[in-house]
């Protein structure tokens, strides 16, 4: 086992609090009742090159949910999924091509609740090896990739806002280079930096 993958195992075990796209917003009224929609996502941590990096796509402006975001491959589990990591690992391969078998699951990142409806689960893996990465056209309009070290480090989250439904809504947001991570993207990806901060 390498140090990167005992430092997250170790980090993954310890005790988390669900998040969600309302947490900097307190004064939010959600409805009594309702309902979630399950989905995995993909937190895929390449580490066969000169530095551990972290898959990422720019999602398609075509699609109803999230157009345009940076966003984890992934999305809802379908029927035909055994639970949140088959379903993540199923969205990867017809997202960006990554073999089902090729991620090394660690574990999983609490759930996080968006604001489109979805409880959404991060599961995190280790890519060991290169594989060639392919943009469904649909769906995925860009895969990139970002350092770990930037995703890790806590003081390059910032908390930004904009009008959205008439009121002030308050996100986090880590952007790198040409790409604005913000959003529910933002907010799972700081609780794994600040997972991984503990000493």
């Amino acid at each position: 086992m390498s140090a990167l993958e005992e430092k997250i195992t170790k980090a993954l075990a310890r005790s988390q609090t669900a998040t969600s796209d309302f947490d900097l917003n307190p004064d939010t009224v959600l409805p009594e009742g309702r309902k979630l929609r399950p989905a995995g996502v993909l937190v895929g941590i390449e580490t066969f090159g000169a530095a551990p990096q972290v898959v990422l796509t720019k999602r398609s402006s075509a699609l109803k949910h999230h157009p345009g975001q940076i966003a984890f491959p992934g999305g809802k589990v379908d029927a035909g999924d055994r639970d949140v990591t088959d379903a993540a690992l199923r969205e990867a391969w017809e997202e960006i091509a990554l073999p089902r078998e090729l991620p090394k699951i660690l574990g999983h990142l609490s759930s996080h609740e968006t604001v489109t409806g979805f409880q959404v689960t991060p599961v995190v893996a280790l890519i060991e090896q290169p594989f060639e990465a392919r943009a469904e056209a649909g769906e995925v309009a860009e895969i990139f990739r970002a350092p770990l070290s930037h995703i890790l480090d806590v003081e390059r989250y910032q908390v930004q806002s904009r009008r959205w439904r008439g009121t002030r809504r308050y996100y986090f947001a880590v952007p790198f280079g040409p790409y604005y991570i913000w959003g529910a993207t933002a907010r799972m990806l700081r609780g794994f930096a600040a997972m991984m901060d503990i000493r």
